[in-house]
């Protein structure tokens, strides 16, 4: 099975990724900080795909994206930022290092 497409909505002051899998949908939300910076704040995946590793999918995309655009990250979902604590070489996103 390949991996599911991560798609993402973004506006002039928010945004969300979303992982379509097995007919369910997880999703990352943040807020825009003008084009420097965005608020992660909030990871759901259903019942159905915990433990597939969708979340940590979803903030290894917005990391991705994150670097590309020169922004930085505000982990204010608890998942998130523990995702981005236990693993290194994603801790130059952070806002403020």
């Amino acid at each position: 099975m390949s991996d599911p497409e991560i798609t993402r909505e973004e506006n002039d002051s928010k945004g969300r990724y979303m992982l379509r899998q097995e007919g369910e949908t997880a999703e990352l939300t943040y807020s825009r900080l003008g084009g420097a910076a965005i608020i992660i704040d909030h990871t759901a995946v259903p019942d159905a795909l915990r433990g597939t590793g969708a979340g940590r999918r979803l903030v290894e995309r917005a990391v991705a994206d994150a670097r590309a655009e020169g922004r930085k990250i505000v982990p204010l979902c608890p998942f998130t930022k523990a995702q981005i604590d236990r693993t290194p070489e994603w801790q130059d996103v952070l806002q403020g290092r």
